[in-house]
């Protein structure tokens, strides 16, 4: 069963030479790791990322930083490295409660296939509730289809594990997270790292000043990767009165379960490597959404 492309040709180019052009130019134009809003990084191989999830041309150069940031630092790449990077994806129009687990083999796109880890994705859905094995919900979603250009670049051959995210906020999907967590740190391995990343974007759909203001708020919640916190901002913020703004975080549902499965994966460290609007790619100044990557070890 292969997860054929749903969103080439809009999200990013349908032509592989055209896609594999446009990757190497995110990936020139990516900053590099910046420890201008870090926690002190520990001398360990990071757990996880969090990037956006827009198209490659809005905010592919923040979602590359973290994904090369995971490269840089050898965890995806080297002759040893047996890689899984589970992807936590934002659930944007699919039925869904709960956490819809892939259960197919490849996912496919213009630069080639990206294998599954079956065996981590029957464990995880081996979790009980709210994991499910759930083919529907992946087939229209673009949040993690997005990202796996840029992860084929970064490291070729690393294999995944789509998840779909409509668990809320509460103790029950912080919870969810935890046991989350504490498979993926069983399961991991110098030789065969698994690891995490969230696909989220931020803010929806504020001038950009709010827009940059909104990352603001949400950055050190993410930093303390305090999921009960970082949920209480969001929320915060939808009810601040800020004109035009729909959401603080599209994916702040992958978000909360994410930090708290990198909790239990004993993550302590942070880094936020880039950050943008649409509006910096070109887009209208009064009607953006928020772009961030972050770097957890």
């Amino acid at each position: 069963m292969i997860r054929r492309p749903y969103v080439a040709g809009s999200f990013y180019p349908a032509s592989r030479a055209t896609l594999q052009r446009l990757v190497d130019r995110l990936y020139g134009q990516a900053a590099p790791v910046s420890t201008r809003h870090a926690r002190p990084m520990r001398e360990t191989p990071p757990r996880g990322i969090l990037v956006p999830h827009a198209g490659l041309e809005w905010s592919g150069a923040v979602a590359a930083a973290g994904w090369r940031a995971l490269a840089d630092l050898s965890v995806l790449t080297g002759a040893t490295s047996d890689a899984t990077v589970v992807i936590l994806g934002t659930n944007h129009s699919a039925r869904l409660e709960g956490v819809g687990v892939w259960p197919g083999d490849a996912w496919r796109t213009p630069l080639g296939d990206v294998a599954i880890d079956r065996g981590v994705a029957k464990a995880i859905a081996a979790l009980g509730s709210p994991y499910e094995l759930n083919e529907g919900v992946h087939l229209r979603e673009h949040s993690i289809e997005v990202q796996l250009p840029l992860l084929q670049a970064a490291a070729p051959g690393v294999r995944i594990v789509p998840l779909a995210v409509s668990a809320g906020t509460g103790e029950a999907a912080v919870d969810a997270g935890v046991r989350l967590g504490q498979l993926i740190t069983e399961l991991d391995r110098p030789a065969r790292r698994v690891l995490l990343a969230i696909s989220t974007d931020l803010a929806h759909y504020p001038r950009h000043p709010d827009c940059v203001r909104v990352t603001a708020d949400l950055l050190p919640t993410i930093l303390d990767l305090d999921p009960v916190d970082v949920a209480a901002t969001e929320r915060e913020l939808r009810g601040a009165g800020i004109p035009e703004l729909a959401c603080g975080m599209c994916g702040i549902e992958p978000t909360v379960l994410g930090l708290a499965a990198l909790r239990a994966m004993r993550a302590v460290t942070a880094a936020a490597l880039a950050s943008a609007t649409s509006a910096d790619a070109g887009g209208p100044p009064d009607r953006t959404v928020g772009y961030l990557s972050v770097v957890f070890g």
